[in-house]
């Protein structure tokens, strides 16, 4: 604060002149004296009175008006859901990812701002409540990335399906509709996003059928099996039949034509008959050998194959990527 001092000087100015004379007559006849006679008065003096004084006014300091929580609040949580609004499930699965990360990033920046930021009492509790949900969809998120990577969703539809499925997302509502009742209203809105499914595609059906004019014969056992498999056999890249077979099922393939074949088998959760593929937990293998049918006068080729790893098992595998795997 800063103040200012006031000085007056006033000053008076005293002069006290005093002055006396003497005299004397005689009287008829008698005699007079003549001289020079002086008085002085006192010495002459300069008086310096006391300056005035005066108590300095202060100057307020002024008080800062804080400012309104509302748009404090608006301005963390409303971007998060516009970053969401972008997750768009219909991208290549690399966009898809950009999009969960940067989610991810305004999730974390909410959180830590909001725990920062000046917060009226009365929400104290709701805003800490707001930030460890923000926080735990920033964890869900990035997991959801992760588990793409490890081909635990396999297709951008079921990753968006488990976005909703967010601990952290599912909370955020009931906290905002707290603290709009409170006067704090935001722009947030949580994203329509699908059920995750398990869809699952009839035992021994072909999702690829070809020309079955031949007298080969292929079984596949997938008895032991804990998820459901697609078989395929394919030349040249490309999947000539191929075989759903359930878990803990039977199937098999009659009237194989006579060939050398290359021989895959895809694993999954959640037959999707558009893509032709599972979309969680999907793994892709090649057996290392070709398989060949040959019919002969009085002979034709008969194969078996497991599904699970047997002891003793003579068939080795290698896994492949989903590119590799042949299309229909």
């Amino acid at each position: 604060m800063k103040s200012f001092t006031k000085a007056g000087v006033a000053v008076g100015t005293a002069l006290l002149l005093a002055a006396c004379s003497s005299g004397g007559s005689g009287g008829s006849g008698g005699s007079s004296a003549s001289g020079d006679s002086s008085s002085s008065g006192p010495s002459d003096r300069f008086t310096a009175l006391p300056a005035p004084t005066s108590t300095p006014t202060p100057t307020p300091t002024p008080t800062p008006t804080p400012t309104p929580y509302g748009p404090v609040l608006a301005g963390y949580i409303d971007p998060v859901g516009a970053a969401l609004g972008k997750i768009n499930p219909a991208a290549n699965m690399n966009n898809f990812m950009i999009g969960l990360q940067e989610a991810a990033s305004a999730a974390n920046s909410a959180s830590s701002g909001l725990g920062l930021s000046d917060t009226p009492a009365a929400v104290g509790t709701t805003k800490r409540q707001l930030t460890t949900a923000l926080s735990q969809l920033a964890t869900d998120l990035t997991k959801i990335r992760s588990d793409i990577k490890a081909k635990t969703f396999c297709t951008t539809g079921s990753a968006y399906a488990q976005v909703g499925l967010s601990e952290g997302l599912k909370a955020i509502p009931a906290i905002l509709a707290e603290l709009a009742a409170a006067g704090y209203p935001t722009t947030f809105t949580v994203p329509q996003t699908p059920p995750l499914q398990t869809r699952s595609k009839e035992n021994d059906t072909f999702v690829t059928k070809g020309r079955l004019r031949g007298l080969g014969e292929l079984s596949v056992d997938n008895s032991d099996g804990t998820t459901d498999s697609v078989v395929s056999l394919s030349q040249n890249g490309k999947a000539v039949h191929s075989l759903y077979v359930g878990k803990g099922k039977k199937a098999s393939i009659q009237g194989i034509e006579d060939g050398t074949y290359d021989v895959f088998f895809s694993d999954g959760v959640d037959w999707d008959p558009s893509l032709k593929m599972f979309t969680q937990n999907c793994s892709y293998t090649k057996f290392d050998e070709t398989m060949a049918f040959e019919t002969k006068r009085t002979t034709y080729s008969t194969w078996s194959i497991t599904l699970t790893a047997q002891v003793g098992g003579n068939a080795k595998t290698s896994d492949v990527d989903e590119e590799e795997f042949p299309q229909p």
